[in-house]
């Protein structure tokens, strides 16, 4: 279940999903999808992540920061969970660290600032029914939004950065530097202290996001969506491909739709 955010949060996060899982996930793969995602466990159900070889049980409140690697999830039946997917160039708006200290990793929000996550949590358990908690979630990133909101200026050139990679599905440093004004070191500073990984690195989870939407809802071949998603070559798709997910193209098309288009939506589908 998907539910769009409000108009004063709608430019900076894309929506509010809950995901309910109605069987057991035993080392379930999934892909970095190119958003920073806020989970909360609103049931008694048990989860934990691997990433980078890393196993962290998922806390009351997690942020799970950019991906550049595939990551292993494991849940148990009946957990549900509401996650907040916000838009990459808008983490920074609603967090207190450079976003590069979250990536790769699923951080526990308690230890980022306790009182404030476990206020936050408990106003939402206690919450009736899904449009309570979801307003409460709301307003928390309302009062976020006031807090930094000096950092506007960096998230809207960001926004506009973004969205000549999401058009070319490459990046070109210099062009880029030239055509916004900025300098190259400047860009890459921006991305990693408010992205959280490199433009290059972004750009690279773009092509990967775009390349999976073609391979779980089309037929084309590797060679058509190598070309239509920016890569030199079928091989260099594979390459990143395999680099994302652990697997190639191929034999993604039958194993990645085995739970759902729901469920790849709301946890591997990104742009």
């Amino acid at each position: 279940m998907q539910i769009l955010p409000s108009a004063s949060l709608a430019p900076y996060i894309k929506n509010y999903t809950i995901v309910t899982i109605e069987k057991d996930l035993n080392n379930e793969v999934f892909y970095p999808s190119g958003y920073v995602d806020l989970i909360i466990n609103i049931s008694e159900g048990m989860a934990a992540t691997i990433i980078n070889g890393r196993r962290k049980d998922t806390p009351a409140i997690e942020l799970l920061g950019h991906l550049t690697l595939p990551a292993r999830l494991t849940v148990a039946k009946g957990t549900s969970v509401l996650i907040a997917r916000i838009y990459p160039h808008a983490s920074a708006l609603f967090f207190s660290d450079p976003l590069s200290e979250f990536t790769n990793y699923a951080t526990d929000m308690y230890d980022v600032a306790q009182v404030e996550n476990r206020e936050l949590y408990e106003k939402i358990m206690e919450a009736d029914g899904l449009a309570s908690k979801i307003n409460i979630l709301e307003n928390h990133f309302v009062q976020q939004l006031k807090k930094y909101e000096t950092r506007l200026k960096k998230v809207l050139m960001l926004q506009g950065l973004n969205q000549n990679l999401f058009v070319t599905n490459s990046l070109d440093l210099p062009a880029l530097a030239q055509n916004s004004g900025l300098s190259e070191r400047y860009i890459q500073k921006l991305y990693l202290s408010n992205v959280g990984i490199s433009p290059s690195a972004f750009t690279s989870v773009i092509r990967f996001n775009k390349s999976l939407h073609l391979v779980l809802n089309t037929s084309e071949s590797l060679t058509t969506i190598a070309c239509d998603c920016g890569y030199y070559d079928q091989a260099h798709f594979i390459k990143e491909f395999k680099k994302f997910t652990g697997i190639t193209p191929f034999s993604s098309r039958s194993s990645l739709l085995k739970n759902g288009a729901d469920f790849q939506e709301a946890v591997n589908v990104g742009f």
